[in-house]
């Protein structure tokens, strides 16, 4: 039986977090701007302003993440979701948001919110079996990504 555990952020993570993020984001779309800020200083952009990020270990080693930036609103945006490819399918990304969840509601959030591109149908499926639901067009934020056509949140 293997090894599975999702633990918070240490900065001796930082690596892996942009290497799992930067592989599935160039494989599929292009890495951008704000994709460049915050995999390069996580804990300036995600951990400082009161975020989370959790590390989903396989075996020990770093094979997924997920992390949750501050909102305005008191909620938090579920954001840089990654598992390599070697480990999908292990309920690491299941487990991630339920980590995610859990720390939301501990905090008092009132909502989780999300983007993400139709092309990424396990991803949406995997939100969309967790609770979340599309946001209506005209309850869209602008957003700093070009790739986002999908807005999704998660009432707490």
């Amino acid at each position: 039986m293997r090894r599975m555990a999702v633990v918070d952020f240490h900065p001796s993570h930082a690596e892996a977090f942009r290497s799992l993020n930067e592989a599935w984001i160039t494989r599929l779309f292009a890495l951008e701007a704000r994709d460049r800020e915050v995999l390069g200083d996580p804990v300036g952009h995600i951990l400082a302003p009161g975020g989370q990020i959790f590390i989903a270990l396989d075996e020990g080693e770093p094979a997924g993440c997920c992390a949750l930036m501050a909102m305005a609103d008191g909620g938090f945006e579920l954001c840089k979701m990654a598992v390599d490819e070697g480990s999908q399918g292990k309920g690491l990304a299941k487990a991630l948001i339920g980590a995610c969840v859990a720390w939301a509601r501990a905090r008092g959030a009132r909502r989780l919110y999300l983007e993400s591109n139709s092309r990424l149908a396990p991803a949406l499926g995997l939100y969309r079996a967790s609770g979340f639901t599309d946001i209506p067009p005209e309850r869209r934020p602008v957003s700093p990504y070009s790739r986002a056509d999908v807005w999704m949140e998660l009432r707490l």
